[in-house]
């Protein structure tokens, strides 16, 4: 990700303690860092990394102006006349500097990268790929539940249309047919088992994924911190203290926009009245935007701000594949090749001594290393199974409204015949 990215700038008044004066300027946000410029001259006249930050709170200055104070260090920064308003600049601010100090690359990571080895990297980065394979597998198990709700939905009309076929051939049956009263007797049985199955489904649901985001409702100039929750079956938006503030199903979304890697809006159409809007930010949100591409790719859509992060995303993710495969052939091709005895450790051992010249990595990362390629190969392994599961499916879900829409037309034509 590119440290330099602007996430957000605010027009607004700086202290300068040199010339004891305010001068107007932008301050801006960048993953790590916070900068003001002068308006005038163009000057950096604040740059440090969020790390570094140690306080940030809501004074006044002067008795008078409300002002933004970051102590940094031993140094206290004020901002004044904040634009839209000091609440949402504070919320913001505060949510990328906690955020900044959770995560790995908090104080004092550029000190850590220096000295992180290259099996730390590498283990990693694969960690980070069977998250998202984790997260993928949710995604198309819950999709294979709804493929299964469809079948049965399906055999439940094939039953039912079984009767209307029956009904409708004792109809056109003449009077003195003697079998008339035993082709009534064909109850419907299933449905209470059919609402029982979808509410049960609906109950296990789990959660993909869930970050502390910063809420926008609408055009609202006033921000609040929340949740994001994504489940398989679509995302829910609530406050700090877990209250439900809305909840979007799937087929409810009509577009998501990327605006930045860092920050998204969802929105629902409605026909005469106002539509459904969110906007949300957060530090975390380049984990979920690719688990929301997969859900909803055909509703996503990337800005100009943001269309080098979906570019730079997609091109790396494809040699980031090649590369775990590859890697997880060569680990553990020892295991699987037929021409080594069973029970035998020198093709893995071999593997491994290997790996450790090429990547310059401690013995208990390449077995850390083998344990995470083992894993992501099952999970690719049971993945690809679903897709062929869900593509049979597809095609007897097919298969079935075929046969369904042709039964209903001759059923439409024999009813005519009665009427």
């Amino acid at each position: 990700m590119n440290e330099d990215i602007r996430i957000h700038s605010w027009p607004c008044s700086y202290y300068l303690d040199t010339s004891k004066q305010w001068v107007s300027g932008r301050l801006s946000l960048t993953p790590v860092a916070i900068k003001f410029t002068a308006d005038k001259t163009g000057e950096l006249l604040v740059n440090f990394h969020l790390s570094s930050i140690s306080e940030i709170k809501k004074e006044s200055s002067n008795l008078i102006f409300s002002s933004l104070t970051i102590l940094e260090k031993s140094t206290k920064h004020w901002f004044s006349s904040l634009q839209p308003n000091r609440n949402v600049v504070f919320n913001i601010l505060e949510h990328f500097w906690r955020e900044q100090l959770l995560s790995s690359q908090g104080a004092g990571a550029e000190a850590a990268a220096l000295q992180s080895t290259k099996g730390k990297e590498l283990t990693g980065l694969l960690t980070g790929s069977q998250k998202r394979l984790e997260d993928t597998a949710k995604v198309l198990h819950y999709q294979g539940e709804q493929f299964d709700n469809i079948m049965r939905g399906l055999n439940k009309i094939e039953g039912d249309m079984d009767v209307a076929d029956r009904l409708l051939t004792e109809l056109e049956s003449p009077s003195w047919w003697p079998f008339s009263s035993k082709l009534w007797k064909a109850p419907l049985e299933t449905k209470p088992k059919e609402t029982a199955t979808v509410s049960d489904s609906k109950n296990q649901e789990g959660i993909v994924i869930r970050i502390p985001v910063i809420i926008t409702h609408r055009t609202d100039s006033n921000v609040k911190p929340g949740k994001l929750t994504l489940f398989a079956s679509g995302l829910e938006i609530s406050d700090c203290n877990s209250q439900v503030i809305h909840r979007f199903e799937s087929k409810d979304v009509d577009d998501i926009r990327v605006h930045t890697p860092y920050e998204i809006s969802v929105r629902q159409r409605f026909i005469g009245k106002p539509d459904t809007s969110y906007r949300l930010l957060s530090a975390k949100m380049p984990e979920v935007i690719p688990i929301l591409e997969m859900q909803f790719s055909k509703k996503i859509q990337f800005l100009e701000d943001a269309l080098g992060f979906a570019g730079a995303r997609k091109s790396p993710q494809v040699d980031l594949g090649t590369s775990i495969w590859q890697a997880a052939t060569g680990l553990l091709g020892g295991v699987v090749q037929p021409s080594s005895p069973v029970g035998s450790r020198e093709g893995v051992d071999n593997d491994q001594v290997q790996l450790q010249k090429q990547a310059k990595i401690s013995q208990e990362e390449a077995k850390e290393l083998k344990q995470i390629l083992q894993k992501l190969k099952g999970l690719a392994l049971e993945t690809e199974a679903e897709l062929e599961r869900q593509d049979e499916a597809l095609d007897s879900i097919t298969t079935s409204v075929d046969r369904a829409t042709l039964t209903i037309d001759k059923q439409n034509r024999r009813i005519k015949k009665l009427t």
